[in-house]
């Protein structure tokens, strides 16, 4: 896997987690906190992040492989998932499959906020998961190529931490409609990535038909 291929895979796993877009859902879960229990609970998300997304790096092939799904027909259902995230973000809104009506009342078990809804589905859900196990199932399947897509991953979990920390201070300055419209663009690239995503699972399962 080549430095190009990884930034690629880096920026597109940034738009789907989209820490900025979480930002007034992370101000409503913290709210009340001290600032060393917000500091904190943006730490526990970023770990949650980079646990998740590395667990399904290197297992979610192995998963595929055990219940008889081809990488293609993942490849294919998952660009589906990512574009029906991305329409909600197009609408500045939080897609269902990130987060339920149930997951958003557990904002107040303040003790396990970073984990879940922040951490888990808010940010390393469906859609992300889906990410490393297409970009896993697509590198070279020894060690050494699979270790390098956890570069991608363990940016964007610092970005997260990085990125609450710094919460106040960018709800203050982009406001509502400043990080709407970041969420909105993170949208369009999301569709056009899972566009790319079910053309190419089309491609394998169904050779001749884009041809």
């Amino acid at each position: 896997m080549d430095i190009l291929a990884l930034v690629k895979s880096g920026f597109a796993l940034f738009a789907i987690v989209d820490p900025v877009g979480v930002i007034p859902i992370f101000l409503m879960a913290t709210q009340g906190y001290t600032l060393a229990q917000s500091h904190a609970a943006a730490r526990v998300a970023a770990l949650t992040v980079l646990g998740v997304l590395t667990l399904f790096t290197f297992l979610g092939e192995p998963l595929l492989t055990f219940f008889g799904i081809r990488l293609a027909a993942f490849s294919v259902a998952g660009g589906l998932l990512l574009l029906l995230l991305a329409l909600s973000m197009v609408q500045a809104h939080v897609s269902p499959q990130r987060q339920t009506q149930d997951e958003a009342m557990e904002v107040e078990e303040r003790d396990a906020v970073g984990a879940v809804p922040l951490g888990v589905p808010l940010l390393a859900g469906p859609g992300a998961i889906t990410h490393v196990i297409v970009a896993a199932g697509a590198a070279p399947s020894d060690v050494l190529h699979q270790s390098l897509l956890l570069i991608p991953v363990a940016l964007v979990a610092l970005s997260v931490w990085l990125t609450f920390r710094a919460a106040p201070m960018i709800a203050r300055r982009l406001g509502k409609t400043g990080i709407h419209i970041v969420t909105r663009l993170m949208g369009l690239i999301i569709a056009a990535i899972s566009v790319e995503m079910i053309a190419s699972g089309l491609a394998t399962l169904f050779p001749g038909l884009l041809g």
